[in-house]
């Protein structure tokens, strides 16, 4: 007789598990091995990334970057004429350094 409740039991049990499981979109695991479904059941961060950071204009509009390599040049030809810009090409600290 106790076998017959014990059986019963387990059977009610396993029918809860099996219909929790399917109800809450859990797997199954009756064994207990380690499975990679905590991980495949995460959602994929990268869409979510890519949505938080706003469209760059800069690269789609030629305009845009015309202008801001036109106002590089006009900062450089500015530091040329001050004696501040960039040295020639061999002329630099590390070919001086180098020379010595």
């Amino acid at each position: 007789m106790s076998s017959l409740r014990s059986m019963l039991i387990s059977a009610a049990t396993k029918g809860v598990t099996e219909a929790r499981a399917r109800i809450f979109g859990h797997v199954l695991n009756p064994t207990g091995q380690r499975s990679p479904h905590k991980i495949l059941r995460k959602k994929l961060i990268g869409e979510k990334v890519s949505q938080w950071y706003p469209h760059d204009i800069k690269k789609d509009d030629p305009l845009v970057m015309a202008r801001q390599e036109q106002e590089r040049l006009s900062k450089l030809e500015m530091l040329k004429r001050r004696g501040k810009g960039p040295p020639k090409k061999g002329q630099g600290r590390r070919a001086v350094k180098r020379n010595k």
